[in-house]
């Protein structure tokens, strides 16, 4: 109760998340450039390859599947399709990007048809 072992209130209340209600430009600007890079990086291995007359199926087929930076709309950028968030207007069934887990180690270029 009293003491340096006493309960705060992040005890009480459990993890205490500290996370911005939106990105900041700072962190859209990486985000994009994280997706160039990924680009970049996609090219230069299918140039390679074609050079020797080799394709990748892996490489080919996220070409396939995903839009590139540049042909991707904001909404898709910065935010992405959740079934347990419902919110109101168009945007329902979204939320921002900076709120899942591990989002800059995995990709989030495709959401479900209609979202």
């Amino acid at each position: 109760m009293f003491g340096p072992f006493r309960s705060t209130f992040a005890r009480f209340g459990g993890l205490v998340k500290k996370d911005p209600w939106r990105l900041s430009h700072n962190r859209k600007y990486r985000l994009r450039q994280r997706l160039r890079d990924v680009d970049q990086v996609v090219d230069v291995l299918r140039s390679a390859l074609s050079k020797q007359n080799e394709s990748v199926h892996a490489i080919e087929n996220f070409v396939a599947t995903n839009p590139r930076e540049s042909e991707m709309t904001p909404k898709d950028k910065y935010t992405v399709f959740t079934r347990k968030t419902q919110g109101a207007g168009p945007g329902g069934f979204r939320k921002s990007i900076h709120k899942v887990p591990k989002w800059t180690k995995i990709t989030h270029r495709t959401n479900p048809e209609g979202f």
